[in-house]
């Protein structure tokens, strides 16, 4: 896989949810690659109850050579100023953030020094990896809420404020099996120029000068509304199922790479190095 993360900011590793942590760990693999020998912070904030989330990860990431790992927890918004909690920082080139609630995520960091150190961090190369609500919170436009399993509903779908690491797109985990698609094509109708990228499990994205590569065994969704010629999001009532024309879906898997300014697909390596380890 090649390195795109060199100069400038460095990449978004955006997983779908229960990433493989037993075997060949591809995805918490690229995490440590990135790294390039500093320390990760595992910020298990979204989380009410953390307990286990850091000791799990601790002992997949030593497995991978890993062991600068500290765990940031904030129980309320207060401790996001505090300097004892800036500290955990020191010396990293990487941020993770575990599974739980996004919204925990979104208003316990959003803008506090926190959320500025982990931007800091990006922007001088660090890796900044998120899984299931840590996924979520990466978007500027977050989805938060909506029932999955069955066609959307209008008025069922709840979005709020992300991190805004990456712009114009939404994004949802555990897709596939969870039954996501319904809610996405609402969260899509309602906001057309973003683009929506639903991420199955154990499954990821990693994200670089605007262009991402698949990582893992699942499969990514993204769902392109700017060529929809009608939707009923905001004339129907809000019990209403949704309809939407011509709205383009694109199914992607490991190895396969697609750009975000273009709205299309790439074609990958012609070496086929990016497809090593693929399943």
């Amino acid at each position: 896989m090649t390195d795109r993360g060199s100069a400038g900011k460095g990449p978004l590793i955006v997983i779908g949810g229960h990433e493989d942590r037993k075997g060949d760990m591809l995805i918490l693999r690229e995490v440590a690659r990135h790294l390039k020998g500093g320390r990760l912070v595992v910020a298990t904030v979204a989380s009410h109850q953390p307990e286990g989330y850091f000791d799990a990860y601790k002992e997949a990431f030593a497995a991978l050579g890993v062991n600068d790992l500290v765990e940031l927890y904030v129980e309320e918004r207060a401790e996001a100023q505090d300097e004892e909690k800036l500290k955990v920082f020191d010396g990293a080139t990487g941020v993770f953030f575990s599974g739980g609630d996004q919204l925990r995520l979104s208003s316990q960091l959003g803008d506090t020094p926190v959320e500025r150190r982990v931007r800091e961090i990006h922007e001088a190369g660090g890796v900044v990896a998120g899984t299931s609500a840590g996924a979520s919170v990466m978007s500027d436009t977050m989805l938060v809420k909506g029932s999955s399993q069955e066609t959307h509903r209008i008025g069922d779908l709840h979005l709020a404020a992300g991190l805004g690491l990456v712009r114009d797109v939404i994004i949802d985990q555990h897709f596939a099996e969870r039954g996501r698609i319904g809610r996405l094509l609402g969260a899509v109708a309602q906001n057309p120029r973003e683009l929506g990228i639903g991420i199955d499990e154990d499954t990821a994205i990693i994200l670089s000068d605007r262009q991402f590569e698949v990582v893992g065994s699942g499969g990514i969704y993204v769902v392109d509304g700017g060529g929809v010629t009608h939707s009923n999001i905001a004339e129907a009532r809000t019990d209403h199922a949704l309809s939407i024309y011509d709205v383009r879906l694109h199914v992607l898997c490991h190895g396969d790479r697609f750009d975000l300014e273009s709205r299309r697909p790439t074609v990958p390596a012609a070496d086929g190095a990016s497809r090593a380890g693929g399943r």
